[in-house]
């Protein structure tokens, strides 16, 4: 089969597909409509480009790993790439250019940082295209893989409170560091843990979000902000993920009304997992980067054999404390160790 043959065909199974999924119903796993093709029984050795937010952070090499795994499981060819940064829009983009005018590349599956700017570079694509993490709303898109993100973290905002009541605070606020401003993801975050702290009975302070675009350094510059403007402390602070959470924790240290403060994140791996049996972190909403990446290139290869999709392919999410860390870590681990 030649390359051209290849990539009109992709283009033409892509629009089948589609059809299909709009037709068809919800759920967490992939459906097929052959029950004489197994999952990823691929003959073809089929070349997939997956494109992250960024290879940068722990989370993301977990992501990374899922997706490697995935590939060798079911006997596809898995290029992974990331941006150096989840600000590093444009590199990103460049990415997604170089894949969607590539002839050897049958199927894509991206993570983006900007979901409206992918939508409209991916219109005209002629792959079988799968979002993962942070959903893309375009028709190009076969799948979503990844997470109800409000809704975790509003099982995360809920606990905080909890956790705060039992540290003796009488009065209970809660500020967020966001990651990236305008975000879908970080945004969902912040509103689910807003709706969370809430729904037990706290206040969350929404004017006053910090924005300290993923990463722990400008997390710690958001936290002393906030200490400025709360000297008399806050008992909870929520962040978009486990890096700025350990970096809020790491500024408060040494403020003695911050020392019984819920400090939660988002993301559960091992460097958090190990920040929170230190005592650096209270608690994170962990969810299985892992499992996303493994889902995203199953879909993927799924797509290529000819199967319908689901439109969305949920993964789990739950909270970890001190109290389970060590159960959580050991999970984490076996998989990275794979």
């Amino acid at each position: 089969m030649t390359k051209m043959t290849k990539r009109i065909g992709a283009a033409m199974l892509s629009t089948a597909l589609l059809l299909g999924a709009l037709t068809g119903c919800g759920g967490n796993t992939s459906s097929s409509t052959d029950g004489d093709n197994a999952a990823g029984a691929s003959t073809e050795n089929p070349h997939i480009t997956v494109v992250l937010k960024t290879l940068a952070s722990e989370y993301w090499a977990y992501v990374a790993k899922g997706c490697e795994q995935a590939g060798k499981d079911l006997g596809a060819e898995v290029d992974v790439q990331g941006a150096t940064s989840e600000t590093a829009y444009d590199e990103q983009l460049s990415m997604i250019e170089t894949v969607l005018n590539a002839s050897g590349t049958d199927a894509m599956v991206v993570a983006p940082l900007q979901s409206e700017t992918v939508a409209t570079q991916i219109a005209n694509a002629e792959i079988p295209i799968i979002a993962i993490d942070t959903n893309v709303e375009s028709d190009k898109v076969l799948s979503f893989v990844g997470f109800d993100n409000e809704a975790m973290a509003s099982m995360g905002g809920e606990a905080a409170v909890e956790a705060a009541k039992k540290a003796g605070w009488d009065t209970i606020t809660a500020i967020g560091i966001a990651g990236v401003q305008g975000d879908s993801t970080s945004e969902a975050r912040m509103g689910g843990y807003k709706k969370g702290v809430e729904k037990a009975g706290g206040t969350y302070l929404d004017a006053e979000t910090q924005y300290a675009d993923g990463v722990s350094d400008k997390a710690v510059t958001a936290m002393e902000a906030i200490i400025q403007s709360h000297p008399e402390g806050i008992a909870i602070v929520v962040c978009n993920n486990d890096d700025m959470a350990v970096g809020a924790a790491r500024a408060a240290a040494s403020y003695p009304a911050y020392k019984n403060t819920i400090f939660v994140g988002c993301g559960g791996n091992v460097a958090a997992l190990d920040a929170i049996l230190a005592g650096q972190e209270t608690m994170t909403v962990a969810v299985d980067g892992y499992d996303v990446g493994y889902r995203g290139v199953q879909a993927a290869v799924d797509a290529l054999n000819g199967k319908t999709l689901d439109k969305f392919i949920a993964s789990t999410a739950s909270i970890v404390t001190a109290d389970n860390a060590e159960e959580q870590k050991a999970i984490v681990e076996k998989k990275q160790n794979g």
